[in-house]
């Protein structure tokens, strides 16, 4: 399947598959799901999901008619790991998004970059396998040292 959204394109043929997840149940469940996460080339990610007459991906068939549908999502990173941590197990999610410190050496902070720079950022770490902000301890590390 493949969708113009906001002027760009996603497409599942030319996409990573990253991960799947589904309810469970057969196609004949009206509340029956599968969503499937894809990374693009360039780092972003969006949702191929399928579904039944009782999920939201239902299409209208008529007057007070439903029938299943599908439909492609573009995510955020953010919402991308959201999903990855509903869904798959921590090595599932780890081996996507990198690993998860389980101290409290972090510090969460926010700031402002150019949009360009973000997206190359976003690819180079998605290229990687790695998190954003794992690619910036890097990048920082390297040339303060």
């Amino acid at each position: 399947m493949n969708k113009i959204i906001n002027g760009k394109r996603y497409d599942t043929e030319t996409a990573t598959k990253v991960a799947s997840a589904s309810s469970g149940g057969s196609w004949g469940d009206f509340q029956h799901w599968e969503e499937t996460l894809y990374r693009k080339r360039t780092g972003e990610y969006f949702l191929h999901g399928e579904g039944g007459a009782m999920t939201r991906y239902a299409k209208s068939a008529g007057q007070n008619s439903w029938s299943g549908g599908e439909d492609l999502i573009p995510l955020s990173y953010e919402s991308a790991r959201a999903w990855a941590e509903e869904h798959l197990d921590g090595d599932a999610y780890e081996a996507i998004f990198g690993a998860v410190a389980e101290d409290d050496s972090r510090k969460y902070t926010t700031f402002s970059l150019p949009t360009g720079t973000v997206e190359r950022l976003k690819r180079e770490a998605a290229r990687r396998g790695v998190g954003v902000s794992e690619l910036l301890d890097e990048i920082i590390t390297s040339s303060i040292d």
